[in-house]
């Protein structure tokens, strides 16, 4: 009888890790980029104007000050992951272009 309680007990406890209803955390890293902020971004723009609307990239290259990462991913809790990714260049120390998942808006490109 002992046996079969302890075996009881260590089932529900194995099973609790799993157990439905259990809540799990979002998980997200990196920086957040959204398409609004993409479309303030204008060519010849600094890197401290590129840095107010985007923030501090989350990769720059130590030899190449002239491209700048910016990488989100998000896990919620239980569900699949979804990574973005926004890439910018500059050239003399001016925006020159924009790759990624994100592009400027043609409505807002002058």
């Amino acid at each position: 009888m002992r046996n079969i309680l302890i075996a009881i007990t260590v089932s529900f406890l194995v099973s609790a890790c799993s157990f439905p209803g259990v809540y799990k955390i979002d998980i997200p890293q990196g920086n957040i980029v959204t398409q609004e902020m993409v479309d303030q971004l204008r060519p010849g723009m600094t890197h401290s104007q590129v840095r107010y609307v985007l923030g501090t990239p989350l990769i720059t290259d130590t030899f190449n000050d002239d491209r700048w990462d910016y990488v989100y991913s998000m896990k919620p809790g239980g569900g699949a992951t979804t990574r973005e990714r926004v890439t910018i260049y500059f050239t003399n120390g001016e925006l020159s272009r924009i790759s990624g998942d994100y592009r400027p808006s043609a409505t807002n490109s002058q």
